[in-house]
């Protein structure tokens, strides 16, 4: 069962992040949304294959000692951030599989009193530094863009086909970096419980999440190519450039990094560029922002809960938890009536 969830997890991370890096590819127009999908599966697998194991050990063993993941418990911090992450891609909203991730290893943490605190606040630290610094550069970027030098270049014959190459190796090398880093989201927990070997982990994780690209990924996709702003070939090469590059040097050193976050920021931030902060108010964006904050929280909820009812059989923690899972249910069930679809407007040059 902790096997199956964990790979219904990996499916689930395939939907939701991988598939959101090509999302600038296929928003340009540069390729179709079938192929972008299938060669992000593919860049995905080998990401995780050839550089997955650093990530896989950090969220096996360096949240929480690996002895807090007992089978039980594995089982449950998988299926509760499976869940969480499962709501988000029904919504069609790309979501940081290690908050949730991280968030179900924290709320088992919590009930054992085993939380590596140093060491969540490290990772943490680089949740909120990593999306904001790709939002500056974005922003900066696309500024520099508007250079006449760079325009200049910009209008050679040769440019628009070399960008168009260039945006879909982006897109690829970034597809590569959440292979890395993101497979360990599904088995990290099962490779600290002992139920699978790093090797085995990996393989099969990566399988999963390759899966997932194409059979979850659509939407997301849709999302991040279409729906928050207009994109041009040369600020798409900078987005995905940026956000591969810190989300691999992340993942050598085993920091699990938030890509969609990274990814979806610095979309934002061409579009603060080109239309200020009425890009901020687009309802697409609010959702992002909402559904980032919520689910850290709600997996965290719904492991801890689902922990002390299970195994502990302890029923009184789990009435102080009730209204923190109404409340978030509540903010989900809203999120959901508001999701309309955000209908593209030409920008003005």
């Amino acid at each position: 069962m902790a096997v199956i969830i964990g790979l219904f997890f990996a499916m689930n991370i395939g939907g939701s992040g991988a598939a959101a890096s090509m999302g600038i590819a296929y928003g340009s127009g540069v390729i179709k949304k079938g192929l972008a999908l299938m060669l992000c599966s593919i860049a995905v697998f080998l990401g995780a294959w050839l550089g997955g194991g650093e990530v896989v050990k950090t969220i096996g063993s360096g949240i929480v000692p690996s002895s807090t993941f007992t089978v039980p418990i594995a089982l449950i911090v998988l299926a509760s951030a499976a869940l969480s992450l499962f709501l988000a891609n029904i919504f069609g909203i790309p979501l940081s599989t290690s908050e949730v991730a991280v968030g179900s290893i924290i709320g088992a943490g919590i009930v054992y009193q085993s939380v590596y605190v140093w060491n969540l606040l490290w990772i943490m630290s680089f949740w909120l530094i990593t999306p904001l610094a790709a939002f500056i550069i974005a922003v900066f970027v696309s500024y520099l863009l508007k250079s006449t030098f760079i325009k200049r270049i910009m209008k050679a014959p040769k440019a628009v086909p070399f960008l168009a190459i260039l945006v879909v190796f982006m897109g690829l090398f970034e597809a590569f970096s959440a292979g890395m880093n993101n497979v360990a989201n599904a088995v990290g927990p099962l490779v600290g419980a002992g139920i699978l070997s790093t090797g085995s982990g990996i393989l099969w994780g990566g399988l999963f999440v390759a899966f997932g690209v194409v059979l979850l990924g659509r939407r997301v996709l849709e999302t991040n190519g279409k729906k928050i702003t207009e994109l041009k070939l040369e600020e798409g090469c900078v987005i995905s450039g940026t956000g591969a590059s810190i989300v691999t040097i992340a993942s050598l050193f085993g920091i699990p990094v938030p890509l969609t976050q990274i990814t979806t920021s610095s979309i934002i931030g061409i579009g603060f560029a080109k239309q200020g902060k009425a890009v901020l108010k687009k309802g697409i964006v609010i959702q992002l922002l909402t559904v980032w904050i919520v689910s850290p929280v709600l997996s965290m909820v719904l492991s801890y809960t689902l922990i002390q009812l299970i195994i502990e059989q302890n029923f009184y923690p789990v009435i102080a938890m009730a209204g923190v899972l109404i409340s978030v249910f509540g903010v989900l069930s809203l999120i959901k009536k508001k999701h309309t679809v955000i209908q593209h407007t030409p920008l003005k040059e």
